[in-house]
């Protein structure tokens, strides 16, 4: 498989891989563009499908933890009839000597304590490729890290996402344009709430500063409910009601 890095010059006339198309990938596209010049590298199989690796300097990373001198991946996806042809293998490999290239401590991503979870990268292939835990939030999500330096501070979760934890009643969900799942499902579950009288607040994130200091692990999409942290899986709207108990 060949594959192709995506940048500022050939992003608008390049596909992004993800499921969701047209608009959506337009709001991804715009935030990854004001990544670019903070670090970010994408890349994806030449071949249209999903496949592609994201990562970025961590401390450019919008996620609350802190990992100085480290790589973290954002999203690492081989889906479909992608799978099962070691394109994990090639694209993790790109990241990695990068990481090597600029001396950086090691690679970062987040994961599961146990079985795969959903928007996340699967613990059991992260392990066989040499990733170890660093550090676990209490929903179970975990910072898997991959030494490449002896001695380097292990990579860790701010307290705001090792404990996730708000004070505000309802249901709450923080969001990003980082996956352009959002940017479908959110208005809907939004809508749907409001026309089934559930009291639901949505917080559009739009800044580093802000993403890195939220209290959840996973920042693209956070879950609440009356302050409890629910679930970091983008919710359709027949999903929370559901959770509401309205279905």
């Amino acid at each position: 498989m060949d594959y192709i890095r995506i940048t500022k010059d050939n992003i608008d006339r390049e596909h992004i891989c993800c499921a969701m198309s047209g608009t959506q990938a337009l709001a991804k596209k715009a935030w990854m563009k004001d990544r670019f010049d903070e670090g970010l590298v994408f890349y994806r199989s030449i071949e249209r499908g999903k496949c592609f690796i994201e990562y970025i300097p961590a401390e450019n990373a919008w996620v609350p933890i802190k990992a100085d001198g480290y790589l973290f991946i954002n999203c690492l996806w081989i889906a479909g009839s992608m799978k099962g042809h070691g394109y994990s293998n090639d694209l993790l490999d790109y990241c990695v000597k990068d990481a090597e290239a600029q001396g950086k401590k090691g690679i970062c991503i987040l994961s599961s304590a146990k079985k795969k979870k959903e928007f996340l990268s699967d613990p059991k292939y992260l392990a066989y490729k040499g990733f170890v835990p660093a550090d676990e939030s209490d929903c179970g999500i975990t910072l898997l890290y991959l030494p490449l330096c002896p001695d380097a501070a292990l990579p860790q979760f701010k307290e705001c996402a090792k404990h996730p934890q708000i004070d505000e009643p309802g249901f709450v969900i923080y969001y990003t344009d980082q996956c352009p799942f959002t940017y479908y499902w959110v208005p809907r579950v939004a809508q749907a709430a409001r026309e089934n009288g559930i009291p639901l607040k949505t917080i559009h994130i739009t800044d580093k500063e802000t993403a890195q200091n939220l209290p959840a692990p996973v920042i693209n999409y956070a879950l609440f409910r009356d302050g409890v942290f629910i679930t970091h899986a983008i919710q359709t709207d027949k999903k929370l009601l559901e959770l509401a108990g309205r279905s």
